[in-house]
């Protein structure tokens, strides 16, 4: 590879936040709402009370990344910006661009991370933060459900379980769904179900590693929690979470893939990153490390299945008759 050619792979890599700025700018002034039909950049401009030269420069940036079609001075959405990006629809994740929003300032703090170990002090969007959980589960909960398997599965606890996305996906199915969270995001998810349709699902309020579990269950969903904490803390919880099931009842985790050397996928090690700005312990965790934390915890029949971006880990508790 020429010089020139690494220094353009290189620009590729410190220019990467442009696209990213120019999409959460726009996904926080709503643009994407008010180009469902042509308008110009003029019209649009008084409509958000901003600058026209400004408007114009963002609009054309949304086009030249195929979020915007142009058509002589009118822009309107992309079938992909129609799909995802405008409120109300049903696959909408303008939500998580807002918390990737609020953690731009957490990310220029890595440097003073770097020295210190320790995670960067922010103001935290929490509610942002949660609905945007709900925005990427809703994409892939039906599929994540149907990995685990619901057979012999009469009740389930969601652990960590945020807007509550895959207990309303069991609890259509006709599990009896519990959601065992922190009480902030315990109101948060009550919405979520209710803007959903969503059967009966209950509620448990606490930390689940210091708080009292009411009932025991037949399937424990640890999904996309291990990642923010230690490798200590994550070994307690799945202890605790075997004491909640009943024999022979299993628990499923779902984790970002990292493989062994965790310098892979790189979206994987980006994440990684993202704990360390924003978390007192966490990061990406490879299927093995996860799997000797079950063996520990005395769970049997551990079994890992590759999902689109994620690996789903399933293990059960001894003690059911056969088993």
């Amino acid at each position: 590879m020429r010089i020139s050619q690494q220094a353009e792979e290189l620009r590729k890599i410190w220019g990467a936040f442009r696209a990213p700025r120019v999409l959460m700018t726009a996904n926080e002034f709503r643009v994407f709402d008010y180009l469902t039909e042509p308008c110009t950049a003029a019209a649009l401009s008084k409509r958000l009370k901003t600058d026209l030269r400004a408007t114009t420069i963002l609009l054309d940036a949304l086009t030249g990344l195929g979020l915007l079609k142009k058509r002589s001075e009118t822009y309107r959405n992309s079938p992909v910006a129609d799909e995802l990006l405008v409120r109300g629809k049903p696959y909408y994740q303008g939500e998580i661009i807002s918390h990737a929003a609020n953690l731009w300032d957490n990310w220029s703090g890595l440097n003073e991370v770097l020295r210190t170990g320790r995670p960067f002090a922010f103001a935290h969007d929490h509610e942002a933060f949660i609905l945007g959980m709900h925005n990427i589960a809703a994409l892939k909960a039906k599929a994540v459900v149907d990995s685990i398997g619901l057979g012999g599965v009469k009740t389930s606890i969601d652990i960590g379980g945020g807007p509550g996305t895959y207990s309303i996906e069991m609890a259509k199915r006709g599990i009896t769904a519990t959601l065992y969270d922190f009480p902030e995001t315990i109101a948060i998810a009550r919405k979520v179900a209710k803007k959903n349709g969503a059967p009966k699902i209950f509620y448990q309020k606490g930390d689940f590693l210091d708080g009292l579990v009411t009932g025991t269950f037949d399937l424990a969903l640890v999904s996309q929690v291990l990642h923010a904490y230690s490798v200590e803390i994550n070994l307690a919880m799945i202890r605790k979470a075997k004491t909640v099931l009943n024999p022979g009842g299993r628990i499923a985790i779902q984790e970002f893939f990292i493989e062994s050397n965790r310098a892979f996928p790189l979206q994987s090690a980006l994440f990684s990153v993202n704990m360390l700005v924003n978390t007192e312990g966490g990061r990406c965790y490879a299927v093995p490390e996860i799997k000797r934390w079950l063996k520990t915890a005395g769970f049997v029949h551990i079994k890992e299945k590759m999902l689109e971006d994620s690996v789903l880990i399933v293990a059960q508790v001894p003690g059911r008759k056969g088993k």
